[in-house]
C-alpha cells in the first residue's frame, strides 16, 4: 500500500468488477429478498463464483425490513468473515465500495459482494415514507409536510434564488438524461422528452414539476470488490479505485441545504485521485431531483457555485456530446429502485470504463467520477460520497 499526499492509504491492488443490473419493474409482487438474490446470483454467474467463494457482503435495502444483511447470510447460504449493512440511501454504493475495498485491503475478506435492491408494491412508497424517519415524523409530518417533494422544493427554490439556477437548467438535465436512457435497455422511460414538455408539465410542489421527480420502482444493482490478482485470475474486466470520500451531516448550520459533504472534501478527493475534474470522461450523479445533480457538479469542482447555469448552457450532458452525465438516464429516466438507486451510477460507471456498456457507451471512456447523496431527513440529505474509477489498461 502507498500513502497519498493527503495522508490516507490508496486503494492499490484492490479493484471493482462485475457490474450487474437486474432490469427494473414499475411494480413487483416479489419481496426485496428476491431482488437481492437475483443480484447475487448474477454476480456469481458473471464471475463464475460459488457462494463459498464469497466471504464478504455489503447489502442495502429499504424494503428488506424486518430483515437485515445478517438474515441474508442464511437465506442465501453464505458463510462470511465480513459483513456490513449500509442504510445510507443514495450514498450507499460509494460507501459500500469504500468499506469493501478496505476490508479486502486489510485481509478481512477476499471477495466482497456489494448488493442493493428493493421491491415496489402498489403501496410500497407510501408505506416506506410513513416509517422512514422518526425525526421526520416528529418534525415535519404534524405540519402536513410529508415526503421528499416538499423538502426538495424548498432546496430547489433556495438554489434558484441564491445562485441563479433556472427551470430551464433543470429541464436540460432531465431532457439529456431521457436521451441517454433511450440508449439504455433497462430504462423504464421509453419515450423522448422535450424541454417544452418539461416546462409545460404540471407542478408537483412549486417549483418542482412532474419530470423533476423520480418514479419509484423495483430493481437491483451490484458489483464485486476483490484483489487485482483475483480479477485477473477470473478473467474479469475491472476498474481501479483512484479516490473516494464519504461525509455525513455536513454543514448542519446551513438554514437551507445548498451544498453537501463533497464541498468539505473536494480538495482531498482530487488530490488522492491524482487528477483534476477536467480529466474525467463522464460523471454519474445521484439524481432524485435535478437540483441535487447541479449541486454535485458545483461541489465536486466542475464549476464554481453560482456558475452552474453557464456550465449547463455550455454542455450537452448526452453520451455523444460534451460532459456525458448519467449515461444510463439516471434515476429520473431509469427509475428509482429504492436503495439500488444509490448503486445505479456506480454500476453504470464501471460498465463504461471497462468497455461493457453497449448502445449507450461513451467513446474512449476511461475515467469516471461517481457521486452519491442520500437519507433525506425532514429538511435535508445527510449522507454524501464520491469515487473516481479508472478502467484498467
Amino acid at each position: 500500500m502507498t500513502i497519498g499526499s493527503e495522508g490516507r492509504y490508496s486503494y492499490d491492488g484492490v479493484v471493482i468488477t462485475a457490474p450487474v443490473s437486474i432490469p427494473y419493474q414499475r411494480y413487483s409482487p416479489k419481496p426485496a429478498h428476491w431482488w437481492l438474490g437475483q443480484v447475487l446470483s448474477e454476480l456469481g454467474l458473471k464471475a463464475n463464483l460459488k457462494p463459498s467463494n464469497v466471504d464478504g457482503l455489503c447489502a442495502s435495502s429499504f424494503t428488506l425490513f424486518p430483515d437485515t444483511a445478517v438474515g441474508l447470510t442464511q437465506h442465501f447460504g453464505l458463510t462470511l468473515s465480513w459483513l456490513d449493512h449500509i442504510p445510507v440511501g443514495g450514498a450507499c454504493g460509494v460507501v459500500a465500495l469504500r468499506r469493501a475495498a478496505r476490508a479486502v485491503q486489510s485481509g478481512d475478506a477476499n471477495i466482497v459482494a456489494c448488493i442493493a435492491g428493493d421491491t415496489n408494491h402498489v403501496d410500497s412508497f407510501r408505506s416506506m415514507l410513513s416509517s422512514f424517519s422518526q425525526f421526520s415524523q416528529d418534525a415535519a409530518y404534524p405540519y402536513g409536510s410529508g415526503g421528499p417533494n416538499a423538502s426538495f422544493a424548498l432546496i430547489t427554490a433556495y438554489h434558484m434564488e441564491q445562485f441563479g439556477s433556472k427551470a430551464e437548467d433543470f429541464g436540460k438535465i432531465c431532457v439529456a438524461q431521457r436521451d441517454n436512457a433511450l440508449q439504455y435497455a433497462n430504462g423504464l422511460m421509453k419515450s423522448s422528452l422535450s424541454l417544452d414538455q418539461y416546462l409545460d408539465a404540471r407542478l408537483i410542489a412549486d417549483p418542482l414539476r412532474l419530470y423533476d421527480c423520480v418514479m419509484p420502482c423495483a430493481g437491483g444493482e451490484g458489483f464485486l470488490v476483490m484483489r487485482e490478482s483475483e480479477a485477473v485470475a477470473l478473467n474479469l474486466p475491472y476498474a481501479n479505485i483512484l479516490s473516494t470520500i464519504e461525509r455525513h451531516n455536513a454543514f448542519p448550520d446551513d438554514p437551507v441545504q445548498f451544498r453537501g459533504g463533497w464541498a468539505l472534501d473536494v480538495d482531498e478527493f482530487w488530490r488522492m485521485a491524482g487528477i483534476a475534474p477536467n480529466d474525467v470522461d463522464l460523471l454519474q450523479t445521484y439524481d432524485d431531483y435535478p437540483v441535487i445533480s447541479l449541486m454535485q457538479i458545483e461541489d465536486l469542482g466542475f464549476c464554481e457555485k453560482g456558475q452552474v447555469s453557464d456550465f449547463v448552457a455550455a454542455n450537452t450532458f448526452t453520451n455523444e456530446g460534451s460532459f456525458p452525465h448519467n449515461t444510463s438516464g439516471g434515476q429520473l429516466s431509469v427509475g428509482q429502485a429504492g436503495a439500488a438507486g444509490g448503486y445505479l451510477g456506480l454500476v453504470e460507471a464501471l460498465r463504461q470504463v471497462t468497455g461493457q456498456a453497449t448502445d449507450n457507451a461513451v467513446q474512449d471512456a476511461n475515467i469516471a467520477a461517481v457521486s452519491g447523496f442520500g437519507m433525506i431527513n425532514f429538511d435535508r440529505g445527510l449522507c454524501s460520497g464520491a469515487a473516481v474509477l479508472q478502467g484498467a489498461a
